[in-house]
């Protein structure tokens, strides 16, 4: 073999081995257990349609950024179709949210203000699979399932529930050795959407579902080869639907539409494995 031959082979396989490097990156950051810090902005809007003569338009709101935690596991290996993905996560925020509003039976919206009590819990469960773009890129599109629990501080207390499912893509980018940048997108449904009131006017019932959306970005960066480090955001959106009437204590009471957004930070730490 000649000098400019074996040259040639040489940058070849540094080549070659870069990008299996950059590959690899990608699938030890689908290969670890994490935990995170979290802080979501919780953004809630119930609107009433008037029904019985009661107040239309905007009933209330809440609004504030409550703290919390999350851990997730995920997984990438070969079982059934190759780079098979697998991750589940959950999630929990304690604290309070800024209530503005205003009585059913009347009032200007805004003649309400307090602080409330806020409790939000997900779960969800992600499979999907993984393909290789180029030499530094993966695409995974995957199903979801998951659940959502709000305990809200509200009067004597009120828990809103729903699960859902969806369809979404992972989209990951190795642009340099140890750094791996991922978006991913999701659109879903809700289903058994419920309500749970306490209180001498509480009632139990199930509100309306409706389509979900939910974006995120982040960046998770391996300070050693199982020490890794990750930061992020993600956004979500979907409805409930007004509630049935229930005659409660010779009165008749329900629960009004409404439209929930959340926005989540995170930092963490995860192993990778």
């Amino acid at each position: 073999m000649n000098i400019c031959k074996a040259i040639v082979f040489v940058a070849s396989s540094v080549s070659c081995i870069s990008a299996l490097a950059q590959i690899q990156e990608i699938k030890s950051s689908n290969n670890q257990i994490g935990i995170q810090g979290i802080s979501s902005y919780v953004d809630y809007t119930e609107t009433n349609d008037g029904r019985f003569g009661t107040t239309v338009g905007t009933l209330n709101t809440e609004k504030g950024w409550v703290p919390g935690f999350a851990v997730s596991a995920s997984v990438m290996k070969d079982w059934l179709f190759g780079n098979d993905y697998l991750q589940f996560q959950y999630s929990r925020n304690k604290g309070h949210t800024d209530y503005t509003g205003s009585r059913l039976t009347g009032g200007v919206f805004g003649s309400a203000v307090q602080e409330n009590d806020a409790t939000l819990t997900d779960y969800s469960l992600r499979w999907g699979k993984g393909f290789s773009v180029n030499q530094s890129s993966m695409f995974t599109p995957f199903l979801e399932f998951g659940r959502h629990e709000w305990k809200r501080g509200v009067n004597q207390g009120e828990t809103y529930t729903n699960n859902y499912y969806g369809i979404g893509a992972l989209a990951q980018y190795s642009p340099m050795p140890r750094l791996v940048l991922s978006a991913n997108a999701l659109i879903g449904r809700t289903f058994s959407s419920d309500i749970s009131v306490n209180g001498p006017l509480g009632f139990s019932g199930g509100l309306g579902n409706s389509n979900l959306y939910r974006a995120g970005l982040s960046a998770d960066y391996a300070f050693t080869q199982r020490f890794r480090g990750n930061v992020g955001i993600n956004y979500s959106a979907f409805k409930y639907g007004a509630s049935a009437n229930y005659p409660v204590g010779g009165t008749v009471t329900w629960e009004p539409d409404s439209r929930t957004r959340y926005t989540t930070i995170s930092a963490g730490v995860g192993y990778a494995f």
